[in-house]
């Protein structure tokens, strides 16, 4: 035997029956919270910003960058020729 309910209700009348808490005022402070977090950070995304933060590594990041581009390309010509 097969028995088949559907139920039609909004979300919160699904929560109140089921006596689940009611979690929006919660959620809104979250997503506030969130906002307020994210506009205080949103200069750090800004190009000048970022420029600046990688600038300040210098040349030293540029060097490591070759380097680890060189050795893959050199690990990946060996694998070719077998040496």
């Amino acid at each position: 035997m097969k028995v088949s309910v559907e139920v039609d209700c909004t979300p919160e009348e699904a929560r109140t029956f089921l006596g689940l808490p009611d979690v929006r005022a919660l959620n809104e402070h979250m997503v506030a919270e969130m906002k307020k977090r994210m506009d205080a950070n949103i200069a750090m995304a800004a190009p000048e910003e970022l420029m600046k933060t990688w600038m300040a590594f210098g040349g030293q990041a540029q060097e490591q960058f070759m380097k680890l581009m060189t050795a893959a390309t050199g690990a990946s010509l060996r694998g070719k020729t077998g040496g």
